[in-house]
Parts: C-alpha cells; structure tokens; sequence
C-alpha cells in the first residue's frame, strides 16, 4: 500500500509549475506526486515532458473539480493511504504535508491545512466571505472550520474512494460541509502560504463575490437535499 500521494493541478501554469515540483521533490522526496495538466494552452505539458514529471495529461480543460477528480481516481487506482492537494501556482508549501499526515494518522478522514488554526483571521473583504462561509458549516454542522477556504487538503483512503466515484464533490467548502453531516472527521493544522509566485489568479474580486455566494447557498440549501 503506498503512502500519500500529492496531486498538484495546473491549468496554464507554465511560469510556476517547475519550481513547484522541484520544491516538493527537494522537500518531501519520500511522497510521490502527479501534476494534473487540465488542458493547458501554454507550455505546462511541454515543461512536464521535458522535466520528466509524472503527469496526467487531460485532453480538455474540466476545471479545477474535475482536474482534482482526475488525480483522486489516480490515487485510489495506485493504492495510495492518503491524497492531499497543492496548487501549481505555489501557493501552497510543502513543507506542512507531513504535519498534516501526522494528524491525519491520529484517525482524522480529512486533515486541512488551516492558515488560522493559531492566529486571527483579518477583517479583509475575502476573509469576510470566509468568516460567512465558516459560520454557514457551524450552523448545519456543529463543527468549527478555521479556515474553510483552504485549499490544502488530505484525505484518506475512505474519503479518496468517495470522491473519486461520486459526482459533484468538487474540492471546495461545500463538499467538506457535506462529508462532515456523513460522518467524516475532519482537523485542522497550522500551515503558511504564499503569495503566487508567477502569472495571474483566475479569482478577480467579481468571481471571489460569486463564489462565496455559490458556497453559502450550497452549504446553506442545496446540502440538505444531497
């Protein structure tokens, strides 16, 4: 059975995807990894080819839930005990999977790399949304989430099998919310993250206020129906 596998996806990332990879293999070279390219139009494919990166290589771009989807179903194809996302951008650092995975051996079936876990959250307009979001999974949960928005995340074989088959369980707030009413157990551990390090964020201040919409109505309405 192999150990934790690191999916890393890309859309257009051809400015940061290198560095990324190679920053993982210099500071975590016992886990392996899989960069999902989701139907780059740049070099991100041909960087991946020339490095000799592991890579899943999607014909079409199927968007961030379905890139994910692709390299949760790599992980429980190849056995993996454990899968955990990083952004190609750089954002998040890797340095804190194996403190993730050492609360995840305490049992957890999700472990969230929490920038809040141990400091307060700003009062900024996108922390707001968080704030919004965090309190919308306390009232139909019970369950505190620090840092609802991160990314970052590992889960268990139980939960890789779940996401991997089923539909609609896109890597965001609203599917935590609703694995949690199913009876996951989910921590948080303190990590820090970057700034990205090239190129530019898909999540315009419009998008990030749609978004934060969308997960409020989801975890607020649509979850009960599920």
């Amino acid at each position: 059975m192999r150990d934790v596998l690191v999916i890393i996806p890309a859309f257009n990332e051809a400015e940061n995807i290198e560095r990324v990879v190679r920053r993982l293999a210099d500071t975590c070279p016992e886990y392996d990894y899989v960069v999902v390219n989701d139907g780059s139009t740049d070099r991100t494919a041909e960087i991946c080819r020339e490095c000799g990166f592991n890579m899943l290589d999607l014909p079409v771009n199927l968007g961030l839930a379905g890139g994910f989807q692709a390299g949760l179903r790599y992980a429980a194809r190849y056995g993996y005990e454990n899968a955990i996302q990083i952004d190609g951008d750089g954002q998040h650092r890797p340095e804190f999977i194996r403190s993730m995975k050492e609360k995840m051996d305490e049992g957890y079936d999700i472990v969230i790399g929490s920038r809040f876990a141990d400091r307060k959250k700003p009062f900024t307009p996108r922390m707001i949304g968080s704030r919004m979001i965090g309190f919308a999974i306390k009232m139909t949960t019970g369950k505190v989430i620090k840092d609802p928005t991160s990314g970052m995340r590992m889960f268990n074989r139980r939960m890789i099998g779940i996401l991997a088959e089923g539909l609609n369980f896109g890597p965001e707030p609203d599917t935590v919310s609703h694995l949690i009413r199913k009876g996951a157990r989910v921590a948080e551990v303190p990590v820090e993250m970057d700034e990205r390090m090239g190129g530019e964020s898909y999540l315009t201040p419009l998008r990030s206020a749609s978004y934060m919409v969308k997960m409020l109505v989801s975890i607020l309405v649509i979850q009960g129906f599920r």
